[in-house]
Formats: structure tokens, C-alpha cells, sequence
């Protein structure tokens, strides 16, 4: 931890994804430019974690096709490729406005758990009754 301190990594609507990109450049610009990894390598890194969540299929779509699950998942990956991530999660159901309760989120957390440091979600007190016992 003392090498790479942990980073603030944000998934949150004032932070969109590169419209103009492919889902899987906007999470492979990270590795690529943060941590120099060669183009390739960071473009598989990025396939592959879609296939984690289940979003494999959505690799070469753009930010406008996307579900806002899709979108949520795409930002949440690209969030998890900072170097000792600290995600902050700024009002997910914001991001996802249909969802009941927090389960996808937390569901998605775990799957790639290996990914990040830690993660914080960050909510109005009055969305308490969406969040359960987290």
C-alpha cells in the first residue's frame, strides 16, 4: 500500500464515459495511460472484465446505445482499472434510476472484487430504504 497509495476512482453522472469511444477503450484508456500498458494487453484486460459482469457483448458499442445497467458497469470497470482504486460510487440509482435496490450493484462489487482496494457509496439520507442492511 505504501508504493500506491489508494487513488479516488468515481462512478458517478459527472463523470460520463468517452462518448465518441467504444466501451472497451473507455476502460482501457486507464490501464494504458495510467499505468503504460501496452495497447493490446489493455484492450483484452478490458474484454475480459466485461465478460466478468456479463457485458461482453456490449465491448464495441458507445455510451449512447448503452442501458443504464450497461453504462453503470462499463463506468464501474473503468473505475476498478486505477491503480490501487478507491471507488467512490456517487449516487447509483442516479445512475440507475429503475432499480428497487442495491443488489445489482453490490452483485457487480463482488464479481470483480480483485480490482479495487476498497469502494464507498455515496447517497441522500432519504434512499436509506434502498440500500437494506449494507
Amino acid at each position: 500500500m505504501r508504493e500506491f497509495p489508494l487513488q479516488a476512482a468515481p462512478v458517478w453522472v459527472d463523470v460520463p464515459l468517452i462518448s465518441n469511444q467504444e466501451v472497451y477503450m473507455n476502460i482501457a484508456l486507464i490501464k494504458k495511460y495510467h499505468d503504460n500498458m501496452p495497447r493490446q494487453e489493455a484492450w483484452r484486460l478490458a474484454v475480459d472484465c466485461l465478460g466478468k459482469i456479463g457485458l461482453e457483448h456490449i465491448a464495441y458499442k458507445r455510451n449512447p446505445v448503452l442501458t443504464s445497467e450497461e453504462r453503470f458497469g462499463v463506468m464501474l470497470l473503468r473505475a476498478a482499472m486505477v491503480r490501487a482504486a478507491m471507488i467512490l460510487i456517487v449516487k447509483p440509482f442516479e445512475l440507475i434510476p429503475h432499480l428497487n435496490d442495491i443488489q445489482m450493484v453490490t452483485s457487480m462489487l463482488k464479481t470483480i472484487d480483485e480490482l479495487y482496494v476498497s469502494c464507498h457509496i455515496y447517497d441522500y439520507q432519504w434512499m436509506q430504504e434502498k440500500y437494506g442492511d449494507l
